[in-house]
């Protein structure tokens, strides 16, 4: 990582005298996990959302025209930051968008910020992405732990869930939303019990349901993304854990998440969301024109993609270049106002800071048609779910 001098030399660094795009075309990378656990909710649907935005652009930005590409990380921090700098390096790739699992995003943010090119994420949720490791170069656009401990663990501690034990994946993500949410626990006077960390996909999550089943905890909060989140759920019900009064709780649930479960499975579930798809006019009509390319509905992951694109090429249009810091500081002169982003804005640490909901999947006899899984609970203000820049960031004034 830069020092701290380096990182204020970088931000000052002006826009070129002339407008200018490099080598006369701009190229997108779509960094995604393709077969693995992450790809239903990221993979193609993402390289979609990308090319969907790109056209809706028109093709061309500044004159120039728009060129996209895409490979495959296979969840390895190693193959992940392997393509990143030959993007950058060899193919001149201008930006890298999606990048899911944090320990390949954190990977990924190292070479763009060692490049000096842009990455934009939407699938990286580790609070650290701008927090200590915070880059110039790295932009978190949809999520991060804080926010979605703050939406759902403060929830659930308000209606009584005080006590939790955690089924927690192990690595950066898992590690962080545990984290996150533990704090927010005790700030509203809960106890965690305990945790057990699991595996990335693991096969059998029986033994580690049994340790939170023992631990009486009302909550069993899981610190997890897909798959083991879908295999907890599904144990638990075999299990008994409904049966028996327990509940749990998803820090990290989403659209496609619940879709696998089926509602039977997943009903009364609370989670925080950035987007779904069925909220507004806006909304629908983004996600339908996406579901008859894709047949399923966006994640927000995947939505966030097309708006991520969406305002780096409305940047580039606006400055003239494509330079990373111009284009940066561009995005950062108006709100961000889309189908995907509320009330955004592009803040001093590269998080993009906007309004998430709080949800709660319904029963089967709610659902009135396809996709129908969500009762928006409430909406929660960027400033209340981000909280304020962390101090640990180079780039926040102090």
């Amino acid at each position: 990582m830069m020092p701290g001098l380096a990182f204020a030399a970088a931000l000052m660094v002006a826009a070129p005298a002339s407008a200018q795009i490099s080598d006369n075309v701009v190229k997108i990378g779509v960094l995604t996990d393709m077969n693995g656990p992450a790809s239903t909710a990221t993979g193609k649907g993402s390289l979609t959302a990308a090319q969907m935005a790109i056209d809706d652009f028109g093709k061309l930005v500044a004159g120039k025209p728009i060129l996209l590409v895409s490979g495959d990380h296979q969840n390895k921090p190693d193959i992940g930051a392997t393509l990143a700098r030959r993007w950058y390096d060899v193919e001149q790739v201008d930006l890298i968008v999606d990048v899911p699992v944090s320990a390949v995003g954190l990977a990924v943010q190292n070479v763009a910020n060692d490049k000096h090119r842009l990455f934009m994420t939407q699938s990286t949720g580790t609070s650290d992405f701008h927090g200590k490791y915070c880059s110039p170069y790295a932009i978190q656009w949809v999520f991060d732990t804080r926010a979605l401990a703050t939406g759902t663990a403060q929830e659930v501690v308000k209606r009584g869930g005080d006590s939790w034990f955690f089924l927690t994946d192990d690595f950066a993500f898992g590690h962080s939303l545990e984290k996150e949410a533990s704090a927010v626990i005790a700030r509203n006077h809960g106890k965690v019990l305990g945790s057990v960390r699991l595996p990335f996909a693991t096969a059998d999550v029986s033994s580690f349901i049994l340790q939170a089943q023992a631990s009486k905890a009302k909550i069993i909060g899981i610190a997890a993304g897909p798959p083991n989140n879908i295999n907890e759920i599904k144990s638990a019900g075999e299990f008994g854990i409904f049966k028996g009064g327990q509940q749990m709780a998803g820090l990290l649930a989403l659209i496609t998440d619940i879709h696998a479960l089926g509602l039977p499975a997943a009903q009364g579930l609370l989670l925080t969301t950035s987007f779904y798809w069925d909220m507004d006019d806006k909304t629908r009509d983004w996600s339908r024109r996406y579901f008859a390319k894709v047949g399923q509905m966006p994640t927000m992951w995947q939505a966030g993609v097309y708006s991520a694109v969406t305002n780096y090429l409305k940047a580039i249009e606006a400055s003239g270049t494509d330079e990373p810091l111009a284009v940066t500081a561009k995005m950062r002169e108006k709100p961000i106002e889309d189908f995907f982003a509320r009330n955004g804005r592009l803040r001093e640490d590269n998080l993009m800071v906007h309004d998430l909901m709080l949800v709660q999947v319904k029963t089967p006899d709610e659902s009135k048609y396809a996709w129908d899984y969500y009762n928006v609970l409430t909406t929660i203000s960027g400033e209340d779910a981000f909280g304020p820049p962390d101090p640990a960031c180079a780039m926040v004034k102090k």
